[in-house]
């Protein structure tokens, strides 16, 4: 699945610690901005190039909710839930973009593709509480009132961008 292009981005991340290890966590992100997500069998692809065994990266890939084992939509939307967000409305907040986005229990993505929603853990903005990151923009407090521009101003973004520097990668069918 992952292109010879991706794989010798790997292999060059690789490159670029003492112990190769190191790299899983950029590799990861590089072949989900060329796949749009990780099912197995590029897991097992990233771990053949790390000489590790597939559970190993699957564990890591379970463990950050950056990555995705089912396609996403284009839009990545983490509202963080985390106790600062959490005592500033941040549950009110996923409801109502819950709402918005017509996600029923236990969806994260809409219908059309467009939008994924993540509840997630602490995304390290505290001081902005509640706050969220919309494809790569970090934005908060986040009031009630806000949301419909969210929305809006995330659908004129290009999609969530892969955040491994210097990397040329073609985007996943599912982006």
């Amino acid at each position: 699945m992952l292109s010879e292009k991706a794989k010798n981005s790997i292999l060059k991340l690789q490159d670029k610690y003492p112990v190769k290890r190191s790299a899983l966590l950029p590799a990861l992100h590089v072949a989900q901005a060329e796949i749009g997500y990780l099912p197995q069998k590029v897991q097992q692809e990233v771990a053949d190039l790390f000489d590790l065994n597939v559970t190993e990266v699957h564990s890591v890939v379970t463990f950050y909710d950056m990555f995705f084992e089912e396609p996403t939509g284009k839009h990545l939307l983490h509202v963080c839930k985390n106790i600062s967000c959490m005592l500033r409305g941040s549950d009110e907040v996923i409801a109502k973009f819950r709402a918005k986005l017509g996600l029923k229990p236990g969806e994260k993505t809409t219908g059309d593709k467009q939008f994924t929603l993540v509840a997630s853990e602490c995304l390290a903005a505290c001081d902005r509480a509640p706050m969220m990151i919309a494809n790569d923009k970090v934005i908060g407090p986040i009031e009630e009132k806000d949301i419909d521009s969210i929305i809006e101003e995330t659908k004129k973004m290009d999609g969530h961008p892969c955040p491994v520097p210097n990397i040329d990668i073609e985007r996943g069918a599912s982006h």
